[in-house]
């Protein structure tokens, strides 16, 4: 293996979502997480009974249920133990993941731990997660589905981000190269219409522009580059998405005087024009 496979969801998944239930021995759910990996996307675990681990960033998680977990992208993991665990498993593209709920899943100043769910918690997760697989399963051409499933998708993510911003890590000694690529993060969210150089950004953290991309390659396994480009494609589909305004004015609004450049940037990185993106996702 040359390099750390990454995993991409929209080589499986059209609707910016996966999602499905697992009870021990599962062979679908061994054959989606065997083998270590990188994946584009967010991944959510609801796990409600049994055993399992996971080896994340050379770092074995383990879970007790029920408890939620999540993985962000560009974290290396694989399963250690499987077999004997059953819940639910969730893909999902981080343009359907709003900017509030990333600073409390992203913000963590050390390695993610599973939150364990009361009674409650647990029955309203099983609940949403249940109304959204019946969604899920639908066909998408059905009026309204995409939409429909996409707000049960942030009840659960809401509800999610609402356990995890109770949670804390203490007494676990952060690395400098962490450290920088969480400030990296953080800035790059704040500054991404108007700082697209990987040296405007290393002039702000008050490090060399190789130490910056050294540091991020070793915590996510990407470069500087490749982060900027990835915030800037989350916003403008986010834009695309969400909002009214068409392709000119979201060039525009996220620094982009030719908006035909921009549109060539888009396809490249995306696979579709944006109004192609755009149609798809409202259909």
């Amino acid at each position: 293996m040359k390099d750390i496979p990454l995993h991409q969801l929209k080589d499986r998944a059209t609707s910016g979502m996966e999602l499905f239930h697992f009870v021990p021995g599962d062979s679908h759910y061994k054959s989606e997480t065997l083998g270590a990996h990188r994946d584009d996307h967010y991944i959510f675990f609801l796990v409600e009974s049994g055993d399992a681990s996971l080896m994340i960033d050379f770092h074995e998680i383990r879970f007790s249920p029920p408890c939620l977990y999540y993985v962000l992208p560009g974290q290396v993991h694989h399963r250690i133990n499987n077999v004997v665990a059953g819940g639910w498993f969730m893909a999902i593209d981080t343009l359907l993941i709003p900017p509030d709920y990333r600073k409390i899943f992203e913000n963590q100043l050390f390695l993610q731990q599973p939150y364990a769910l009361n009674d409650t918690q647990l029955r309203q997760c099983r609940e949403v997660l249940g109304l959204l697989f019946e969604k899920y399963a639908e066909d998408e051409k059905q009026p309204f589905c995409l939409p429909v499933m996409h707000s049960l998708l942030q009840s659960f993510l809401g509800m999610a981000a609402g356990c995890f911003s109770c949670s804390s890590n203490q007494g676990i000694t952060i690395s400098r190269p962490v450290e920088l690529a969480q400030q990296f993060k953080l800035l790059l969210v704040e500054n991404l219409r108007t700082l697209k150089s990987p040296s405007a950004y290393a002039e702000k953290l008050n490090v060399s522009e190789s130490y910056l991309n050294e540091s991020l390659k070793k915590v996510t396994g990407l470069s500087v580059s490749y982060w900027i480009q990835h915030e800037v494609m989350l916003e403008a589909k986010r834009l695309l998405y969400y909002s009214e305004m068409n392709v000119k004015e979201i060039a525009h609004a996220l620094g982009y005087t030719d908006h035909a450049y921009f549109s060539r940037i888009f396809k490249k990185a995306e696979g579709s024009t944006p109004l192609a993106f755009r149609t798809h996702y409202r259909k």
